[in-house]
């Protein structure tokens, strides 16, 4: 029982630490534009992947200020 609770914890553990790794991720957004559509990626290293996530977020935001809907972003 008590290997057992130590291999628990130890998972546990594991699973709170490695989502906060930092890593390189890359956002692809795609824009329609008429019948075609352009992608364009962006390098975001060395940040979580929440913190990606959001950067990705803010790009496609960027990119639909001006033409609502164009564009959309994806890790």
């Amino acid at each position: 029982m008590k290997k057992t609770k130590i291999i628990i914890t130890i998972a546990l553990l594991a699973l709170a630490v490695f989502p906060s790794c930092k890593k390189n991720y890359t956002c692809t957004c795609t824009t329609v534009v008429g019948a075609g559509s352009v992608d364009i990626k962006h390098s975001i290293d060395n940040t979580t992947y929440v913190d990606a996530k959001s950067s990705c977020q803010n790009y496609q935001d960027q990119a639909n200020a001006g033409l609502p809907g164009g564009t959309t972003c994806h890790l």
